[in-house]
């Protein structure tokens, strides 16, 4: 009887224990976490609300390398990807696959998943600090942001220099979308071409390419139709190769902004080719079978694509900002928009330009500003953004390029250049992903031809 009431205090006093042991855990546990929650109120007070327009070179270079220990950041653009525009050109004829040259912009890993939106900025209000949205799901929906700061990298549209029909009939090549409505264009011209009722001049004219402008964009886009000529047509398409036709169209000389040597080296490896055609003109008028020159010409043709320089978008005219004879929004030497006291507005890349240091609009300067950009914001530079041009790259087709460095003993042309123009835009693809699956599809273009399905 003795053991069975000590076994009982026992277990009383254990029982006490143990519930004054779980009560003083759970009093500690929550002062911890009220602590904790104290602590990352502290911090979520001390972040400051960074809201950033748009998801290209720049915008992106920002958001990839911004501390967000530091800042809750938002974005804000109508496409939720970013966009390896230098191989922009290889998707058009099947080269490259469009999603071997897209990063997905939510793979940068944002604190709340409703940090990022699909919606285009319409406006900007600077004295409540507020940008105003239009969802580019539900365009009806419209809804305001907060900012402490705000980065404006919108970039820029084609100028089509307001010539006639343009816009209705002419393709771009900008964005993902254009890539593929031009290669929808080129295959559907090919079997159009085959049908019993197509004409010899119908044939002619569906099969006849015309290029306006002669910069990186255009020289590159023919040189890869003309390896898609070479490779493919002659396979897909023996009857209709010989009807092919490229006409480039330029006001000036072709790829104005490289070496003297290493544009004539473009022009005479495109002259050479037999049907293809450097034109040195202007364009009067877009129609939906011909392009007309300035000086009567008619030129009947199947497909225009349109690359003449750049032009700023209608959000970046309408902004309340000092802008230069351009349009671009002028920033000083930290990116700092003029006019805005407190050094909350930055712009970059092709909507703005820094008054005392005007630079060419290419994705290298738009990435090296985003880069440094970041590192201001961060606090980790109190330097001015600097600029020193690393170089450009061109192909011509054919498996030959450009290679225009600083240096005169690396400017130079053909094969070795074109290893160096494929290694180097491997190389500065963003990711893995992206750096695995472009070496498969230049593999699997080269062994087994460039894939021509319509859908």
């Amino acid at each position: 009887m003795l053991t069975k009431k000590v076994a009982l205090g026992l277990s009383r006093n254990i029982l006490t224990l143990n519930c004054d042991s779980i009560l003083g855990c759970v009093i500690a546990a929550r002062r911890f976490s009220e602590n904790n929650f104290d602590i990352l109120s502290d911090e979520k007070k001390n972040r400051k609300q960074l809201v950033i327009l748009g998801t290209g070179w720049g915008s992106y270079s920002v958001l990839k390398n911004i501390n967000k220990l530091k800042y809750d950041v938002i974005v804000v653009s109508p496409r939720n990807h970013f966009l390896f525009t230098p191989l922009l050109c290889s998707t058009t004829v099947g080269t490259l696959e469009f999603r071997s040259i897209i990063e997905p912009v939510r793979g940068v890993h944002f604190r709340n998943a409703q940090d990022f939106h699909l919606s285009s900025a319409l406006s900007i209000d600077t004295k409540r600090k507020v940008v105003h949205c239009q969802s580019e799901i539900h365009p009806k929906k419209e809804y305001d942001i907060q900012y402490d700061k705000l980065v404006i990298g919108v970039g820029a549209v084609s100028n089509t220099f307001g010539i006639p029909g343009v816009t209705e009939h002419a393709f771009f090549l900008k964005e993902l979308v254009d890539a593929r409505n031009i290669r929808d264009r080129i295959i559907s011209n090919f079997e159009l071409a085959t049908q019993p009722e197509s004409s010899e001049n119908d044939k002619d004219r569906l099969l006849h390419v015309v290029i306006v402008g002669g910069g990186p964009t255009g020289v590159e886009f023919g040189a890869e139709l003309y390896d898609f000529l070479t490779e493919d047509v002659s396979r897909h398409f023996p009857v209709l190769q010989h009807k092919v036709k490229v006409t480039l169209i330029e006001g000036n000389k072709i790829l104005g902004s490289f070496d003297k040597r290493l544009r004539e080296y473009a022009e005479k490896k495109i002259t050479k080719r037999k049907q293809f055609e450097i034109l040195q003109a202007f364009v009067a008028e877009v129609n939906e079978e011909n392009v007309i020159l300035s000086d009567g010409t008619v030129i009947p043709c199947g497909l225009v694509v349109w690359s003449t320089g750049l032009s700023p978008r209608t959000f970046t005219k309408q902004l309340p900002f000092e802008k230069d004879k351009f349009g671009h929004i002028i920033t000083d030497n930290k990116l700092r928009v003029q006019g805005i006291s407190d050094e909350s507005i930055f712009a970059l890349g092709d909507c703005a330009d820094i008054d005392v240091m005007p630079l060419p609009a290419t994705a290298q300067v738009a990435e090296r500003q985003g880069r440094w950009l970041a590192k201001y914001l961060n606090g980790q530079t109190e330097k001015e953004f600097e600029f020193s041009n690393m170089g450009m790259l061109a192909y011509v087709g054919g498996y030959t390029a450009l290679s225009d460095f600083k240096p005169k003993a690396l400017k130079f042309t053909g094969f070795h250049s074109w290893l160096l123009w494929r290694s180097a835009y491997l190389t500065r693809l963003g990711n893995w992903k992206l750096r695995l699956q472009v070496p498969v599809d230049w593999t699997k273009t080269f062994i087994f031809g460039r894939d021509i399905s319509r859908f």
